[in-house]
């Protein structure tokens, strides 16, 4: 999930150098919201950890 925040916010860099302002400004949120859940699923999981196999 973090590349295609990456991606996002490489794209939107680029559209903010050829002043395409509606097409960066989406981009960049969308980074951003990617980014956030991204956090969010992180901590989610370290905070309820994986329970062991049953074997």
């Amino acid at each position: 999930m973090l590349y295609y925040a990456a991606m996002f916010l490489f794209f939107g860099l680029i559209a903010v150098g050829l002043h395409w302002a509606g097409i960066a400004t989406v981009a960049t949120q969308g980074s951003w919201t990617l980014l956030l859940s991204g956090l969010v699923l992180l901590m989610i999981h370290l905070v309820v950890g994986r329970a062991g196999r049953v074997s």
